[in-house]
C-alpha cells in the first residue's frame, strides 16, 4: 500500500524525482510517467499536480532557479564582504548549469518549443541582478550576469567537446569566465570611485 501523502509533500517528492533524472538521464528522461514510476505515484496525480508534462518543466525551471540564484547571492555577498572568493561564484554557476542540469533543461525547452518554461528561470536572474545591483548602480552586474550565465550555459551543452577538439584544458571556460567576472568587477570599483 502506498504512503498516503499532502499534497505539498506529494508535488516536492515529484520535484525531487525530476531533478534526479534530469541529473541521471538528461531533460528528456523527465517525463510524467518517469516521475510518476519513480516515486510510485499515477500519471493522473501528477497531472493533477502539474497540469502537462510542460507543466512538471516550468516547476523544475522554477525550483531549480530559486535555489541557485539564492545560492550565487549569498556567495556574491560573502565575495563583497571579503569573505568569499570569486571563483565560487563562477563554480555555482557552472556547476548549476552543468551538474545541476539547468542547461540541458533550458537547452531542451528552447528546442522543444516550450520557451515560456524558461520564465521562471530569467524571471530569477533578473530578480537577482536586481538585488545583487541595489546599492551598486554604477557596477555592470546586468552585463557580468549576462556574460558569466551565457558562458555556464554554452559550457553546459559544449564546453567538453570544445575544449577537448580545440586540445585545451576542460576548466579554460572557467577560467575565462573567472577573469571576465574579475575584469567587470574592477571596472564597476574604478566607475565608483570616479
Amino acid at each position: 500500500m502506498r504512503k498516503r501523502l499532502s499534497p505539498e509533500a506529494s508535488r516536492s517528492a515529484a520535484l525531487e524525482a525530476a531533478r534526479a533524472l534530469l541529473i541521471e538521464q538528461g531533460p528528456q528522461a523527465v517525463t510524467l510517467k518517469a516521475v510518476g514510476d519513480r516515486i510510485g505515484r499515477t500519471h493522473a496525480n501528477l497531472l493533477h499536480h502539474f497540469g502537462s508534462a510542460a507543466g512538471l518543466q516550468t516547476a523544475l525551471a522554477t525550483e531549480i532557479a530559486g535555489t541557485v540564484t539564492t545560492t550565487i547571492a549569498d556567495a556574491v555577498l560573502r565575495a563583497r564582504a571579503g569573505e568569499g572568493d570569486p571563483r565560487h561564484i563562477v563554480d555555482l554557476t557552472f556547476d548549476a548549469f552543468g551538474r545541476q542540469g539547468a542547461g540541458a533543461l533550458a537547452g531542451w525547452m528552447i528546442l522543444s518549443g516550450n520557451r515560456d518554461a524558461l520564465n521562471p528561470i530569467l524571471e530569477a536572474i533578473h530578480q537577482l541582478v536586481d538585488e545583487l545591483g541595489e546599492g551598486h548602480e554604477d557596477a555592470p552586474v546586468a552585463e557580468l550576469t549576462l556574460s558569466l550565465v551565457t558562458s555556464a550555459l554554452g559550457d553546459a551543452l559544449l564546453g567538453e567537446a570544445m575544449a577537448g577538439s580545440l586540445g585545451l584544458p576542460r576548466e579554460t571556460a572557467r577560467e575565462l569566465a573567472l577573469q571576465s567576472l574579475l575584469a567587470g568587477s574592477k571596472l564597476g570599483a574604478s566607475r565608483a570611485a570616479v
